[in-house]
């Protein structure tokens, strides 16, 4: 297993998979402590349950459909949409159609390093 927090370079495939429940996997594929890319893989059906934090986040949807909430405010987003939550907005999604998310966060999120 790579330190990719150390590393320049990380291949996708070097990068082990975390089940995050039956219908979401992540995978934290780069960091420091100022910003974290985390690759979100949902299958239909699966949600990222309403929470916040002190992180800003934006999020590139890489594949797939999602309705996505806001404060508040749903959308749905497809492949090449992106969408930015500002510190301690509550958000979550709910995958349409199975797809990819990746997750930018500043800082990075500590309580993914388990």
């Amino acid at each position: 297993m790579i330190n990719n927090a150390t590393e320049t370079f990380i291949k996708n495939a070097d990068v082990e998979w975390e089940q995050v429940n039956e219908l979401v996997k992540r995978k934290i594929m780069s960091y420091d402590e100022n910003l974290m890319l985390v690759k979100v893989e949902f299958q239909k059906g699966g949600i990222g349950p309403i929470h916040d934090h002190f992180h800003s986040q934006t999020t590139y949807v890489e594949s797939g459909s999602f309705d996505v909430t806001i404060d508040g405010e749903t959308k749905t987003l497809r492949a090449g949409d992106v969408f930015y939550i500002p510190p301690h907005a509550p958000h979550g999604a709910v995958c349409t159609e199975t797809g990819v998310l990746l997750d930018f966060f500043s800082p990075m999120r500590k309580d993914f390093l388990n």
